[in-house]
């Protein structure tokens, strides 16, 4: 199931997957907000190099591709990370804004739980995201 949560009025494409029953985050949408940078797709590349020769660390191999919604509307091949992954990505991330978005994560799975246990709150969640992302209430 793909998803986009608001963090900061900034869109973040998330997948849930059933199976596994766990998120995942587009890691460039994460570095995007995390940094501001104008390029996030190469601010993710070099953070991979600058990881791996600082911490031995391939984040590579930790992390997913899942075809998420692109920008342009196209379904693209996007890195992707679970809850445990991105919290050590932004652990490798400079900036302010990294423990609000942890604190943001933990809503979003406590969120997840509620709505497992009521899915006519996902229902509602989903009402007020369109309404943040600009839909009409006739859209919507």
């Amino acid at each position: 199931m793909s998803n986009i949560k608001i963090f900061e009025n900034t869109p973040v494409r998330t997948y849930w997957d059933a199976k596994e029953e766990q998120w995942y985050f587009s890691i460039i949408d994460v570095v995007e907000v995390l940094t501001g940078s104008a390029n996030p797709r190469d601010y993710w590349f070099k953070m991979k190099i600058r990881v791996k020769t600082e911490d031995g660390l391939e984040l590579s191999t930790v992390c997913r591709q899942l075809k998420l919604k692109a920008a342009d509307g196209k379904m693209r091949e996007t890195d992707v990370a679970n809850v445990q992954t991105l919290l050590r990505i932004i652990q490798s991330i400079p900036s302010p804004k990294a423990e609000p978005f942890k604190q943001w994560l933990a809503k979003v799975g406590f969120e997840r739980m509620q709505e497992i246990a009521d899915p006519a709150q996902s229902l509602d969640r989903a009402r007020e995201n369109w309404q943040k992302l600009g839909r009409s209430e006739k859209w919507i």
